[in-house]
């Protein structure tokens, strides 16, 4: 795997709303992307250089999916189709308490792993327990993470004394703030309702005091507000802005159930949302008022959420719900632009998650690329960057580059043994108990 790499006879979509620039080369040298212009002035690369020819190909940003449980890709297809509460309490919460482990959290974060690389993914927002086996895991692969050591107020797998849920997340943030260029800690409270406000305020002040990025989720369920300990009864945002948590250093999952009032709290506060649509849809939790937040200038990116809800880490297919969705919940077929929902998975994406200078393929821009095969007859002709969000899947990904790094070339992930993951999960997935 050569940093060092010229990509030849390709199309090439700059960034989310820019035209297709037809048969160009795109260098790369380090972790960046160094040239790129007509094939008319491609340069004559010497030895050592990896060279691709990509005809018939597209090469655009990678997307970022922003956010993920990975390694509940244990949990695909034990509890579908049940109510939120239900599902979680009564499913998914008993199911971690006796199955998540550090084995568990590597391998099943690893095949996560290789279901997002080979979809078109080259970064994602994680968050869960044990978070650095998980990060390990991404780093080992060689996948670009923010990885959010979980806060709850109970019990957890990887903190079995809740009373040091903060002391835990903090020895993560040391160990893995300067170990990877690819991986990133966070703090990741898990909810209102599952963290007390003093808890809240500890997991925000830690997060920037260390200088990393804050998740949480937020107005999941319609009864959310009802399940937090506010004495006023304020609105999950209404609570979360008493509380001060609210600001550029604040990334908030799901927020469905708000109201144009909460929606003005967050543009104000500068506060990032990640909507995952499928997720949603599946539980029946709600529709996010997606478009109404592009008009209040939020920034919006997109996540798959675990695959034990959704049950696909692939973003393609995440991109094409949320433009449908948002048009479906409106009547209104102008609601959500292709361009815009490419946005949310790549360059607002990224931004939403607290990283820089990803989602535009320009020289001095980080080489985190993929490669679609655009000649396949579902893709043909393609007269625009739409056609990747309505007809587009991650199958249609021939090569994905991370970090300057080749890590899938022709469909095959060359960083690490998939075999051998699949194996280690379905050895894993044995001892799981009828839930």
């Amino acid at each position: 795997m050569t940093n060092k790499i010229c990509i030849t006879n390709c199309s090439v979509l700059p960034y989310a709303a820019a035209p297709i620039l037809k048969n160009h080369y795109v260098v790369i040298g380090g972790s960046a992307i160094a040239d790129l212009g007509p094939m008319a002035g491609c340069p004559d690369v010497g030895s050592g250089w990896t060279i691709i020819d990509a005809q018939g190909k597209l090469l655009m940003p990678g997307l970022v999916n922003g956010h993920n449980h990975s390694a509940m890709t244990l949990f695909r297809g034990i509890a579908d189709d049940l109510a939120l509460h239900d599902w979680l309490h009564d499913h998914i919460f008993p199911a971690e308490a006796v199955h998540v482990n550090p084995e568990m959290v590597y391998w099943c974060a690893k095949l996560a792993g290789a279901e997002m690389i080979r979809s078109g993914t080259t970064c994602v927002a994680d968050g869960y327990f044990f978070s650095a086996e998980a990060a390990r895991a991404f780093m080992d692969i060689g996948l670009r993470a923010v990885v959010g050591h979980g806060v709850v107020d109970f019990a957890a797998p990887s903190v079995p004394d809740p009373t040091k849920n903060i002391e835990t997340v903090d020895h993560f943030i040391d160990e893995w703030q300067d170990t990877s260029p690819l991986i990133t800690p966070a703090v990741f409270a898990h909810a209102p309702y599952t963290c007390s406000p003093a808890t809240l305020k500890k997991a925000k002040g830690l997060a920037d005091t260390k200088d990393v990025r804050f998740f949480i989720h937020l107005a999941e369920s319609k009864t959310e507000q009802e399940q937090i300990i506010d004495p006023r009864g304020r609105s999950p945002v209404k609570h979360l802005q008493a509380l001060g948590l609210l600001d550029s250093n604040c990334t908030c999952i799901h927020t469905i159930w708000v109201d144009d009032e909460d929606m003005d709290i967050l543009s104000d506060s500068g506060a990032a949302i990640v909507t995952c649509p499928q997720s949603n849809a599946k539980l029946a939790a709600g529709v996010a008022p997606v478009h109404r937040m592009f008009e209040k200038n939020i920034t919006i990116g997109l996540g798959t959420d675990g695959c034990a809800s959704n049950n696909s880490l692939d973003m393609f297919r995440e991109m094409d719900m949320l433009s449908k969705i948002q048009k479906l919940s409106t009547l209104d077929a102008t609601a959500m632009s292709p361009s815009d929902v490419l946005k949310c998975a790549t360059s607002a994406g990224a931004a939403a998650i607290g990283l820089d200078g990803f989602g535009r393929i320009e020289p001095g821009g980080k080489a985190d690329l993929i490669l679609i095969d655009i000649s396949r007859p579902h893709l043909t002709p393609m007269y625009n960057q739409d056609l990747l969000v309505y007809a587009a899947t991650g199958n249609d990904v021939d090569t994905s580059i991370i970090n300057g790094k080749l890590i899938m070339h022709r469909h095959k992930i060359l960083s690490f043994d998939v075999d051998e993951t699949l194996h280690r999960v379905r050895t894993i997935a044995e001892s799981l108990m009828p839930l």
